[in-house]
């Protein structure tokens, strides 16, 4: 089994921390899948000012030829197509290609995505063709420790852009990463736990250098699933901003959520938050 990639090496950790709190918006999303298999999935979402963008989007996947097609077209009106093939030029190779077009200003993007997977490496570069931009990752594993890196590099500037690394350990049911970012200068202590069947927790400590305030942020998250179909989650940071959400499937096909950031250093005056999220299924 190859190593994760490079930007899933404290993946389990920031699922916890960021995914399914629906906080400050009205979320909607719509499913369905065609008998000859093509999905078409339709969402959108209010922010607290009232400003609603949403997406078309219809995918395509032929997985005995290693094939997937999807083609979008958000409020905005940005064309998003990709075109995706795995195995077809080497074993273990996922070739991607997204490209966006903006009727309205002639606005376009063209993003070759090339990721190769091997029991000890998973290696990983992003060619933006218009842009003329490179950045690669790659990521090396032995039994369940990780070190990965990660660069960037401008081809018409002749300069590299960015560059960060990242060691961890992984190990059912716990997961440990550092992340050096910001071209080594941003910090991130991560932790995953999964207590048991039903919970879990983690969190992250992040410092970063080059910022005036020299501050340390610390963010704990945990989650349980009280059962097949309802789970919580919480979070909370040294600002004091609470978080909270609820998930349940009321029926098949159809879940919904709830959440709730309270910023506990000032209970009594207009700054929480709330949230909604319906999503079906069919």
């Amino acid at each position: 089994m190859a190593p994760p990639a490079y930007a899933a090496i404290d993946k389990l950790c920031n699922d916890l921390l960021q995914r399914d709190f629906p906080i400050g918006a009205t979320l909607l999303n719509v499913r369905t899948t065609a008998p000859n298999g093509v999905v078409f999935n339709v969402s959108g979402n209010q922010d607290a000012k009232g400003i609603i963008a949403g997406k078309l989007e219809t995918n395509f996947s032929d997985k005995a030829n290693g094939l997937t097609m999807s083609q979008g077209w958000t409020t905005a009106n940005v064309l998003e197509s990709k075109i995706g093939l795995t195995n077809q030029f080497a074993q273990g190779l996922h070739v991607n290609v997204n490209t966006t077009f903006s009727p309205a200003t002639a606005d376009k993007t063209a993003i070759l995505n090339l990721e190769h997977e091997h029991p000890l490496i998973h290696s990983h570069a992003v060619v933006n063709a218009l842009e003329r931009k490179f950045v690669g990752d790659f990521t090396v594993g032995h039994e369940g420790f990780l070190a990965g890196a990660e660069f960037g590099y401008d081809v018409q500037k002749g300069s590299v852009s960015k560059y960060a690394a990242t060691i961890g350990y992984q190990a059912s049911p716990f997961l440990l990463a550092l992340k050096a970012s910001n071209n080594l200068s941003a910090f991130r202590a991560s932790y995953y736990h999964r207590v048991s069947s039903q919970a879990e927790a983690g969190g992250n400590v992040t410092w970063d250098a080059a910022s005036t305030a020299n501050a340390v942020t610390l963010e704990l998250a945990s989650k349980y699933q009280l059962d097949k179909d309802t789970f919580v989650k919480s979070k909370i940071n040294n600002a004091g901003i609470a978080t909270m959400s609820y998930f349940q499937n009321i029926r098949p096909g159809v879940t919904v959520g709830l959440g709730l950031q309270l910023d506990t250093q000032r209970l009594g005056q207009p700054a929480h938050k709330a949230g909604l999220s319906l999503a079906f299924n069919a």
